[in-house]
């Protein structure tokens, strides 16, 4: 739903597609389109029993490699947010990352440590906490009661204002119009996995990334043969993959700082392909629904596949 919330002029996936390419469009597990499961129904809580990782291991590799299967032909990998979160770490364990022409990673997050938005932050305190299992909710459901609640708590304590949860949570984006925001907010956030949240409240808190700490030396043990979960390593993404990283001065979720600190571990990548945009007034949202992204990022986008050719 993220690439269709704006007019088709102004949506990156129906762009490429006027431009010739052929789009394909993935889907999270946990969200409403993607809640099947080969034993489990949503509801039973294993279901629920992942995060970022798996996405990384199983799901990201699956679907780059279905689509290759499909076309005959290397793709190029568009994501944003936990998009490129995950393509991120695929790539530095070398999923798939031979089926990749090129990837483009719009308001990237690896790095969370400087996140500034009250509500993150708040957040991120209360999954590290006590509450990992969260009431023993195993589905993080953004419009159902409990996590209703939850957010509600979050946004009564000191300095977090959620009057605008937009904003709470991205930061203040500078080209939303109004007509965009409505459709946004009927149809995100999606569900997700509480153990995800927490996954990604241990990246905001640890300051690295890793896989998913259980907390206890034991199941560390267990699921990685050490005490500590192995770390993703960046510096393994092939340094001959052209990226394209666009990023934002107002991002409140993927901080200009831990940006950089991303861009540090791509210091050894091959100059002539890594490129770098850096959009001063844009925050988390505007990567994806701004009215001016279209001229701003997607022509430079499309124009970065377009030289992958030449």
């Amino acid at each position: 739903m993220t690439w269709l919330l704006t007019s088709p002029d102004e949506s990156l996936a129906l762009m490429l597609a006027d431009s010739g390419f052929d789009v394909w469009i993935a889907n999270t597990r946990g969200t409403r389109f993607s809640r099947r499961h080969v034993t489990y129904a949503p509801t039973n809580p294993e279901y629920w029993n992942w995060t970022w990782d798996e996405l990384v291991t199983h799901d990201l590799p699956v679907v780059i490699g279905f689509v290759s299967s499909q076309t005959g032909q290397k793709i190029h990998y568009v994501g944003h947010s936990l998009g490129t979160l995950t393509a991120l770490a695929s790539f530095s364990e070398g999923k798939q990352v031979e089926n990749v022409k090129s990837a483009v990673l719009l308001s990237p997050i690896a790095y969370l440590s400087h996140m500034t938005t009250a509500l993150g932050v708040a957040a991120s305190k209360a999954f590290v906490g006590e509450i990992t299992t969260m009431f023993g909710l195993a589905e993080f459901n953004p419009k159902e009661k409990p996590v209703a609640d939850f957010l509600k708590a979050l946004c009564a304590e000191p300095g977090v204002d959620c009057y605008d949860l937009l904003t709470a949570i991205t930061g203040k984006n500078c080209c939303l119009n109004a007509s965009t925001v409505e459709p946004f907010l009927k149809n995100e956030p999606q569900s997700t996995a509480t153990k995800n949240l927490v996954h990604l409240a241990q990246t905001v808190r640890d300051g690295i990334l890793t896989k998913y700490d259980y907390g206890n030396v034991n199941y560390n043990e267990e699921h990685y043969g050490k005490s500590k979960p192995p770390a993703y390593n960046l510096s393994n993404i092939p340094h001959n993959l052209p990226l394209f990283l666009s990023y934002g001065g107002q991002d409140a979720l993927s901080d200009v700082r831990d940006v950089q600190t991303l861009l540090d571990s791509l210091k050894f990548h091959d100059l002539d392909k890594l490129n770098v945009q850096y959009v001063k007034d844009y925050a988390h949202a505007d990567f994806i629904m701004g009215v001016t992204a279209k001229d701003v990022v997607y022509n430079q986008v499309i124009e970065f596949f377009r030289r992958q050719y030449h």
